[in-house]
């Protein structure tokens, strides 16, 4: 691999963990609103963005072979994997959301007998 080969997955590495981070907290956003059609949508986008940001990071890590890996190359590869965790968290709220509005709706159907 090339310095700029090295340098082009690097970037790609930040760039769709940070989108897929950005479309996460999108998705958040929109679950606090009770808007679960464009958080699934969100969200899909997010996963969608960590597959491409995966391709990149299968690519470097095969490419490199033997030799010690860059320490960018290292934290673009950290900063994939917590976007990855960020989004597996934000899903677990929307969920949370989900039973939030569900039981609100309950309620206020109750209170309206």
């Amino acid at each position: 691999m090339t310095p700029l080969d090295l340098e082009q997955a690097i970037f790609h590495l930040v760039l769709y963990g940070g989108n897929a981070r950005g479309k996460a907290y999108e998705a958040l956003d929109a679950a606090e609103e009770f808007r679960f059609e464009d958080a699934e949508k969100l969200l899909q986008e997010a996963e969608e963005e960590l597959m491409k940001g995966h391709k990149w990071q299968t690519d470097l890590v095969q490419s490199t072979g033997d030799n010690p890996p860059s320490f960018l190359a290292i934290h673009a590869q950290d900063h994939l994997m917590t976007a990855l965790a960020e989004l597996n968290l934000v899903k677990r709220f929307v969920e949370n959301y989900r039973v939030i509005d569900d039981l609100k709706k309950r309620v206020e159907k109750l209170e309206n007998r």
